[in-house]
Protein backbone atom coordinates (compact mmCIF):
# COMPACT_ATOMS: atom_id res chain seq x y z
CA UNK A 1 0.00 0.00 0.00
CA UNK A 2 0.89 3.37 -0.21
CA UNK A 3 2.33 5.25 2.26
CA UNK A 4 -1.09 7.79 2.35
CA UNK A 5 -2.82 4.91 3.01
CA UNK A 6 -0.34 3.27 5.46
CA UNK A 7 -0.57 6.14 7.65
CA UNK A 8 -4.16 6.88 7.49
CA UNK A 9 -5.17 3.38 8.94
CA UNK A 10 -5.83 2.51 12.38
CA UNK A 11 -6.39 -1.08 12.82
CA UNK A 12 -6.75 -1.38 9.40
CA UNK A 13 -9.58 1.11 8.70
CA UNK A 14 -8.92 4.61 7.11
CA UNK A 15 -9.32 7.43 9.45
CA UNK A 16 -12.66 9.78 8.06
CA UNK A 17 -13.17 6.59 5.57
CA UNK A 18 -16.72 6.77 3.54
CA UNK A 19 -18.54 3.76 4.06
CA UNK A 20 -17.76 2.23 1.06
CA UNK A 21 -14.42 2.62 1.96
CA UNK A 22 -15.07 1.12 5.31
CA UNK A 23 -16.71 -1.90 3.68
CA UNK A 24 -13.48 -2.43 1.71
CA UNK A 25 -11.22 -2.94 4.46
CA UNK A 26 -13.37 -4.78 6.91
CA UNK A 27 -13.83 -7.23 3.39
CA UNK A 28 -9.78 -7.13 3.12
CA UNK A 29 -9.40 -7.76 6.98
CA UNK A 30 -11.84 -9.94 7.98
CA UNK A 31 -12.92 -11.69 4.69
CA UNK A 32 -10.70 -15.01 5.48
CA UNK A 33 -12.55 -15.11 8.92
CA UNK A 34 -15.91 -15.48 7.27
CA UNK A 35 -14.73 -17.72 4.59
CA UNK A 36 -13.28 -19.87 7.63
CA UNK A 37 -16.90 -19.53 9.68
CA UNK A 38 -18.83 -20.89 5.95
CA UNK A 39 -16.58 -23.89 5.27
CA UNK A 40 -16.29 -24.98 8.85
CA UNK A 41 -20.49 -24.91 8.87
CA UNK A 42 -20.80 -26.60 5.48
CA UNK A 43 -18.07 -29.11 7.00
CA UNK A 44 -19.86 -29.96 10.01
CA UNK A 45 -22.97 -30.54 7.80
CA UNK A 46 -21.16 -32.87 5.48
CA UNK A 47 -19.22 -34.56 7.68
CA UNK A 48 -19.87 -36.19 10.88
CA UNK A 49 -16.59 -36.29 12.19
CA UNK A 50 -15.59 -32.82 11.34
CA UNK A 51 -16.29 -31.44 14.75
CA UNK A 52 -14.92 -34.44 16.97
CA UNK A 53 -13.09 -33.34 19.06
CA UNK A 54 -10.20 -35.72 17.74
CA UNK A 55 -10.17 -34.42 14.26
CA UNK A 56 -10.63 -30.70 16.21
CA UNK A 57 -7.13 -31.73 17.98
CA UNK A 58 -5.22 -33.06 15.20
CA UNK A 59 -6.06 -30.17 12.74
CA UNK A 60 -5.29 -27.35 15.56
CA UNK A 61 -1.96 -29.61 16.21
CA UNK A 62 -1.11 -29.87 12.44
CA UNK A 63 -1.69 -25.89 12.37
CA UNK A 64 0.30 -25.32 15.43
CA UNK A 65 3.73 -25.95 13.39
CA UNK A 66 2.56 -23.90 10.28
CA UNK A 67 1.34 -21.03 12.52
CA UNK A 68 4.91 -20.61 13.98
CA UNK A 69 6.47 -20.50 10.98
CA UNK A 70 3.80 -17.93 9.22
CA UNK A 71 3.99 -15.89 12.65
CA UNK A 72 7.31 -14.50 11.35
CA UNK A 73 6.60 -14.68 7.83
CA UNK A 74 3.80 -12.15 8.47
CA UNK A 75 6.45 -9.42 10.07
CA UNK A 76 8.64 -10.44 6.85
CA UNK A 77 5.54 -9.50 4.05
CA UNK A 78 4.66 -6.63 6.36
CA UNK A 79 7.92 -4.93 5.32
CA UNK A 80 7.48 -5.87 2.00
CA UNK A 81 9.69 -8.50 1.86
CA UNK A 82 9.46 -12.24 1.06
CA UNK A 83 11.61 -15.50 2.80
CA UNK A 84 11.85 -18.79 1.12
CA UNK A 85 13.86 -20.23 3.13
CA UNK A 86 11.87 -21.34 6.20
CA UNK A 87 10.61 -24.91 4.72
CA UNK A 88 14.33 -25.75 4.82
CA UNK A 89 15.03 -24.25 8.37
CA UNK A 90 12.06 -26.12 9.56
CA UNK A 91 13.64 -28.81 8.70
CA UNK A 92 16.94 -28.44 9.77
CA UNK A 93 15.41 -27.10 13.31
CA UNK A 94 13.86 -30.29 14.18
CA UNK A 95 17.02 -32.40 12.88
CA UNK A 96 19.02 -30.30 15.31
CA UNK A 97 16.82 -30.63 17.91
CA UNK A 98 16.50 -34.08 17.90
CA UNK A 99 20.34 -34.85 17.71
CA UNK A 100 20.43 -31.53 20.57
CA UNK A 101 17.72 -33.57 22.29
CA UNK A 102 20.41 -36.39 24.09
CA UNK A 103 22.05 -33.54 26.06
CA UNK A 104 19.12 -32.52 27.28
CA UNK A 105 15.74 -30.40 26.52
CA UNK A 106 18.01 -26.97 26.63
CA UNK A 107 20.29 -27.78 23.80
CA UNK A 108 17.54 -29.52 21.96
CA UNK A 109 15.80 -26.25 21.64
CA UNK A 110 18.51 -23.83 21.74
CA UNK A 111 20.45 -25.28 18.91
CA UNK A 112 17.26 -24.56 15.72
CA UNK A 113 17.34 -21.56 17.11
CA UNK A 114 20.82 -20.38 17.88
CA UNK A 115 21.61 -22.16 13.93
CA UNK A 116 18.31 -20.83 12.07
CA UNK A 117 18.16 -17.61 13.84
CA UNK A 118 21.88 -17.26 12.28
CA UNK A 119 21.34 -18.17 9.22
CA UNK A 120 17.72 -15.24 9.05
CA UNK A 121 20.06 -13.09 10.72
CA UNK A 122 22.46 -13.50 7.50
CA UNK A 123 19.67 -13.27 5.20
CA UNK A 124 18.38 -9.93 6.24
CA UNK A 125 22.05 -8.49 6.23
CA UNK A 126 22.43 -9.11 2.62
CA UNK A 127 19.23 -8.09 1.91
CA UNK A 128 19.54 -4.82 3.86
CA UNK A 129 22.70 -4.15 4.34
CA UNK A 130 24.09 -5.39 0.60
CA UNK A 131 20.64 -4.63 -1.34
CA UNK A 132 19.67 -7.89 -2.81
CA UNK A 133 16.53 -9.09 -4.10
CA UNK A 134 14.72 -11.07 -1.29
CA UNK A 135 14.07 -13.73 -3.37
CA UNK A 136 17.18 -14.26 -4.20
CA UNK A 137 19.21 -14.02 -0.66
CA UNK A 138 16.18 -16.53 0.77
CA UNK A 139 16.24 -18.86 -2.32
CA UNK A 140 19.72 -19.47 -1.34
CA UNK A 141 20.00 -19.95 1.82
CA UNK A 142 16.58 -22.39 1.17
CA UNK A 143 19.21 -24.47 -0.57
CA UNK A 144 22.06 -24.09 1.43
CA UNK A 145 20.03 -25.21 4.65
CA UNK A 146 18.72 -27.92 2.59
CA UNK A 147 22.46 -29.00 2.28
CA UNK A 148 23.36 -28.61 5.29
CA UNK A 149 20.33 -30.84 6.77
CA UNK A 150 21.31 -33.53 4.19
CA UNK A 151 24.93 -33.32 5.26
CA UNK A 152 24.26 -33.73 8.83
CA UNK A 153 22.18 -37.16 8.19
CA UNK A 154 24.36 -38.53 5.60
CA UNK A 155 21.76 -37.72 2.83
CA UNK A 156 18.67 -38.41 4.54
CA UNK A 157 19.75 -41.86 5.81
CA UNK A 158 19.69 -41.19 9.24
CA UNK A 159 17.26 -40.36 11.55
CA UNK A 160 17.91 -38.79 15.28
CA UNK A 161 15.22 -40.08 17.79
CA UNK A 162 13.27 -38.28 20.41
CA UNK A 163 13.45 -40.17 23.96
CA UNK A 164 9.82 -40.94 24.21
CA UNK A 165 10.18 -40.42 28.09
CA UNK A 166 12.19 -36.82 27.67
CA UNK A 167 10.84 -33.40 28.75
CA UNK A 168 11.29 -32.09 25.55
CA UNK A 169 8.84 -35.00 24.21
CA UNK A 170 6.32 -33.68 26.60
CA UNK A 171 6.75 -30.51 24.78
CA UNK A 172 5.30 -31.86 21.63
CA UNK A 173 2.97 -34.44 22.72
CA UNK A 174 1.81 -33.68 26.51
CA UNK A 175 -1.70 -31.66 26.48
CA UNK A 176 -3.34 -29.08 28.58
CA UNK A 177 -6.64 -28.95 29.26
CA UNK A 178 -7.54 -31.08 26.65
CA UNK A 179 -5.69 -29.10 23.85
CA UNK A 180 -1.87 -30.01 23.04
CA UNK A 181 1.45 -28.02 24.38
CA UNK A 182 2.43 -26.86 20.77
CA UNK A 183 -1.09 -25.28 20.31
CA UNK A 184 -0.53 -23.18 23.47
CA UNK A 185 2.85 -22.17 22.80
CA UNK A 186 1.46 -20.75 19.47
CA UNK A 187 -1.40 -19.02 20.78
CA UNK A 188 1.02 -17.40 23.25
CA UNK A 189 3.87 -16.79 20.25
CA UNK A 190 0.59 -15.35 18.61
CA UNK A 191 -0.82 -12.87 21.44
CA UNK A 192 2.88 -11.72 22.32
CA UNK A 193 3.74 -11.06 18.36
CA UNK A 194 0.62 -9.15 17.81
CA UNK A 195 1.62 -6.61 21.04
CA UNK A 196 4.82 -6.13 19.40
CA UNK A 197 3.74 -5.35 16.26
CA UNK A 198 0.68 -3.04 17.10
CA UNK A 199 1.94 -1.69 20.51
CA UNK A 200 5.73 -1.42 20.23
CA UNK A 201 7.78 1.40 18.42
CA UNK A 202 9.31 -1.52 16.36
CA UNK A 203 5.88 -2.58 15.26
CA UNK A 204 5.66 1.07 13.61
CA UNK A 205 9.18 0.76 12.09
CA UNK A 206 7.65 -2.88 10.90
CA UNK A 207 4.51 -1.09 9.39
CA UNK A 208 6.42 1.82 8.01
CA UNK A 209 9.16 0.41 6.18
CA UNK A 210 6.42 -1.70 4.38
CA UNK A 211 4.40 1.83 3.60
CA UNK A 212 7.38 3.07 2.03
CA UNK A 213 10.77 2.50 2.62
CA UNK A 214 11.92 5.98 1.97
CA UNK A 215 9.25 7.98 3.63
CA UNK A 216 10.22 5.90 6.75
CA UNK A 217 13.96 6.35 6.33
CA UNK A 218 13.18 10.49 6.18
CA UNK A 219 11.05 10.11 9.24
CA UNK A 220 14.15 8.60 11.08
CA UNK A 221 12.74 4.89 11.15
CA UNK A 222 15.94 2.27 11.03
CA UNK A 223 15.32 0.69 8.09
CA UNK A 224 18.43 -1.41 7.59
CA UNK A 225 17.80 -2.49 11.13
CA UNK A 226 14.43 -3.30 10.87
CA UNK A 227 14.83 -5.35 7.96
CA UNK A 228 17.26 -7.45 9.64
CA UNK A 229 15.55 -8.08 12.48
CA UNK A 230 12.38 -9.43 10.85
CA UNK A 231 14.58 -11.69 8.34
CA UNK A 232 16.27 -12.78 11.94
CA UNK A 233 12.61 -13.35 13.80
CA UNK A 234 11.66 -15.47 10.50
CA UNK A 235 14.43 -18.05 10.52
CA UNK A 236 14.11 -18.14 14.98
CA UNK A 237 10.26 -18.74 14.30
CA UNK A 238 10.65 -21.42 11.28
CA UNK A 239 13.82 -22.69 13.75
CA UNK A 240 11.31 -23.19 17.08
CA UNK A 241 8.65 -24.77 14.70
CA UNK A 242 10.42 -27.60 13.80
CA UNK A 243 11.91 -27.94 17.19
CA UNK A 244 8.30 -28.19 18.38
CA UNK A 245 7.36 -30.60 15.25
CA UNK A 246 10.40 -33.15 16.39
CA UNK A 247 9.24 -32.93 19.95
CA UNK A 248 5.67 -34.19 18.42
CA UNK A 249 6.93 -36.80 16.38
CA UNK A 250 9.82 -37.73 18.75
CA UNK A 251 12.16 -37.60 15.77
CA UNK A 252 13.58 -35.46 13.13
CA UNK A 253 12.48 -36.40 10.23
CA UNK A 254 14.33 -35.05 7.27
CA UNK A 255 11.50 -34.87 4.79
CA UNK A 256 9.56 -32.45 5.95
CA UNK A 257 9.02 -28.64 5.03
CA UNK A 258 9.53 -29.08 1.31
CA UNK A 259 6.69 -26.43 0.23
CA UNK A 260 5.96 -25.49 3.97
CA UNK A 261 7.23 -21.43 2.85
CA UNK A 262 4.51 -21.43 0.06
CA UNK A 263 2.35 -22.74 2.96
CA UNK A 264 3.55 -19.82 4.89
CA UNK A 265 2.95 -17.02 2.56
CA UNK A 266 -0.21 -18.40 0.90
CA UNK A 267 -1.62 -18.14 5.26
CA UNK A 268 -0.49 -14.60 5.38
CA UNK A 269 -1.63 -13.52 2.42
CA UNK A 270 -5.16 -15.22 2.71
CA UNK A 271 -5.03 -13.65 6.00
CA UNK A 272 -5.04 -10.28 4.76
CA UNK A 273 -1.47 -8.83 4.17
CA UNK A 274 -0.63 -7.32 1.10
CA UNK A 275 2.63 -8.51 -0.60
CA UNK A 276 3.52 -5.32 -1.60
CA UNK A 277 3.76 -4.23 2.25
CA UNK A 278 2.58 -2.24 4.63
CA UNK A 279 -0.25 -3.87 5.80
CA UNK A 280 -1.28 -6.83 8.18
CA UNK A 281 -1.86 -8.04 11.13
CA UNK A 282 -1.05 -11.06 12.96
CA UNK A 283 -4.87 -12.11 13.97
CA UNK A 284 -5.57 -12.66 10.14
CA UNK A 285 -2.40 -14.76 9.24
CA UNK A 286 -4.05 -17.24 12.40
CA UNK A 287 -7.41 -16.97 10.24
CA UNK A 288 -5.77 -18.05 6.98
CA UNK A 289 -3.52 -21.07 8.72
CA UNK A 290 -6.64 -22.05 9.83
CA UNK A 291 -8.19 -22.25 6.26
CA UNK A 292 -5.87 -23.97 4.83
CA UNK A 293 -5.86 -26.79 7.45
CA UNK A 294 -9.96 -26.72 6.98
CA UNK A 295 -9.52 -27.44 3.21
CA UNK A 296 -7.08 -29.76 3.44
CA UNK A 297 -9.10 -31.92 6.02
CA UNK A 298 -12.08 -31.71 4.17
CA UNK A 299 -10.26 -33.05 1.18
CA UNK A 300 -9.15 -35.89 3.25
CA UNK A 301 -12.66 -36.55 4.58
CA UNK A 302 -13.84 -36.82 1.09
CA UNK A 303 -11.49 -39.82 0.26
CA UNK A 304 -12.08 -40.05 -3.01
CA UNK A 305 -9.78 -36.89 -3.91
CA UNK A 306 -6.11 -37.65 -4.18
CA UNK A 307 -3.80 -35.38 -1.67
CA UNK A 308 -2.22 -33.73 -4.61
CA UNK A 309 -5.88 -31.72 -4.59
CA UNK A 310 -5.02 -29.89 -1.73
CA UNK A 311 -2.51 -27.95 -3.45
CA UNK A 312 -4.77 -27.42 -6.57
CA UNK A 313 -7.37 -26.10 -4.31
CA UNK A 314 -4.87 -24.10 -1.85
CA UNK A 315 -3.42 -22.29 -5.10
CA UNK A 316 -6.54 -21.50 -6.52
CA UNK A 317 -8.26 -20.05 -2.94
CA UNK A 318 -4.84 -17.83 -3.22
CA UNK A 319 -4.94 -16.70 -6.45
CA UNK A 320 -8.19 -15.68 -5.88
CA UNK A 321 -7.24 -13.53 -2.88
CA UNK A 322 -4.91 -11.95 -4.80
CA UNK A 323 -7.02 -11.04 -7.08
CA UNK A 324 -9.65 -10.02 -4.22
CA UNK A 325 -6.69 -8.04 -2.60
CA UNK A 326 -5.73 -6.15 -6.01
CA UNK A 327 -9.20 -5.24 -6.58
CA UNK A 328 -9.80 -3.96 -2.96
CA UNK A 329 -6.88 -1.42 -3.03
CA UNK A 330 -7.83 0.17 -6.03
CA UNK A 331 -11.09 1.09 -4.94
CA UNK A 332 -10.09 2.39 -1.61
CA UNK A 333 -7.32 4.48 -3.56
CA UNK A 334 -9.87 5.66 -6.28
CA UNK A 335 -12.78 6.12 -3.58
Amino acid sequence: MGTDTAATLTDGEPLGASRSERLSALAQQHGALVTLVVAMLVASLSFDTFLTGDNLENMALSSAFLAVVALGMTFVIITGGIDLSVGSLFALGGVLAAWGSRYGTVVALLLPLAVCGLIGLVNGLLVARSGLAPFIVTLAAMLGARGLLLALTDEGSRTYLVAKDSFFAKLGQDSLLGVGVPVWITLALFVLGAVVLRRTRFGQYVYAVGGNEDAAALMGAPVARTKVSVYALSGLCAGLAGALNAAWLVSGVTILGSGMELEAISAVVIGGCLLTGGFGYLSGTLVGVALLKVIQNVINQIGSLDSAYQQVVSGAFLAVVVVAQTWLGRRQRVL
